[in-house]
């Protein structure tokens, strides 16, 4: 059987089917908390341009990052060295990359606390690995500044390069200051509105708010919670903010028995990934599949060969699967690679044989 980037289906449907006697139990109840989120409260993303410095020669080419030439003299000027016009456009300053800083804003979250940031490069820097961030403010989609950004940027990775030979593991260009940030103003979060707070599920799904509705109204009082459609429920809480927390607390570690996951087949066709879930299964199907391929050399100047092959492929019938396994073992007993299953999976979807929802990533 071939493999595509290294992997076959035949390994992942092993996998499958060794996980079976799992997926065999009963689902276990849930806390509210895993299941939805509490309206208003969210993160924030938060972004800004800086400099990394201190590098081992793997920077930018200012010649062919003007941005970075820019933000060293707008720098430089800001601590009152101001360097002559002939000479800026001589700057050769391999030590120096210019970045993206970005970070997610915690709910709650204080002037003082600090966060992670990550730090990517936007020139021809080589690598960020020893390289340290110079003071940059990160702002959110309003533009005002939510937080101070500085710190050793480390990087998961190495290289190394000498006579025109490279060796690198993993990737120089993007990193981590951890804690690198200290925030500086603090995103207003309300939590509800009024004397009602709002839950909202992760997926849509009728079954399992009325289920979050029992549990809530069970553990409290009867009206406490309303479901207001597919995804929303409407919870009365305590007014009072020490009361209100404390009554969320106890409604988002109540349990729940969601509804079972409809039969889903998630397909990524630029990798070859195939992943269904245990409520797929397989109606009596014939299935025939061959390969077309196209080749095109030159055997000498002037003269083109085309050639155009067909591999043949055999109607083979596909038994009836009620369960994961056998929907695996019907699969592989085609003897598809995974791109040809992506086609075989759609044909059969078209033709009524596939009784899941197909989903394209």
């Amino acid at each position: 059987m071939r493999n595509i980037n290294g992997k076959s289906f035949r390994l992942a449907a092993i996998l499958a089917v060794g996980m079976l006697p799992f997926w065999g139990i009963p689902a276990h109840a849930e806390r509210i908390k895993d299941l939805a989120s509490l309206q208003g409260v969210r993160q924030n993303q938060l972004i800004g341009y800086g400099l990394v410095v201190g590098l081992d020669n793997s920077g930018d080419q200012t010649t062919q990052t003007p941005f970075t030439t820019q933000a060293i003299l707008n720098m430089l000027a800001q601590l009152g060295v101001n360097l002559p016009v002939d000479q800026a456009s001589k700057l050769q300053l391999k030590n120096v990359a210019a970045v993206m800083v970005t970070a997610s804003l915690p709910p709650f979250a204080r002037a003082g606390q600090n966060i992670d940031v990550t730090v990517s490069s936007m020139g021809n820097a080589k690598s960020l690995r020893g390289g340290t961030l110079l003071l940059t403010p990160l702002k959110g989609a309003d533009g005002q500044i939510y937080a101070m950004a500085q710190g050793g940027v480390v990087v998961g990775g190495a290289g190394a390069s000498a006579g025109g030979a490279s060796v690198t593991v993993n990737h120089l260009s993007a990193g981590r200051v951890p804690a690198g940030a200290t925030v500086e103003r603090a995103v207003p979060t309300a939590v509800g509105q009024g004397a009602y707070v709002y839950y909202e599920l992760g997926n849509t799904d009728f079954g399992t708010v009325q289920r979050v509705v029992e549990a809530i109204n069970k553990a409290t009082e009867a009206g406490t919670a309303e479901a207001m459609d597919g995804r929303q429920i409407r919870v009365r809480a305590p007014e009072d903010a020490n009361a209100r927390v404390a009554f969320l607390g106890r409604v988002e570690n109540l349990d729940v028995q969601p509804i079972a996951a409809m039969a889903k087949v998630i397909v990524n066709p630029r990798t070859g990934s195939v992943v269904m879930n245990q409520k797929v299964t397989l109606e009596n199907c014939a299935v025939a599949h061959g390969n077309l391929s196209v080749t095109v050399g030159n055997q000498q100047p002037g003269a083109t060969e085309v050639q155009v092959k067909q591999e043949g492929g055999s109607l083979m019938s596909v038994k009836a699967g009620a369960n994961l396994a056998d929907v695996v073992k019907a699969l592989n007993a085609l003897g598809a690679n995974p791109m040809d299953l992506l086609a075989i999976l759609q044909a059969m979807k078209a033709a009524g044989a596939l009784r899941a929802d197909l989903e394209i990533i």
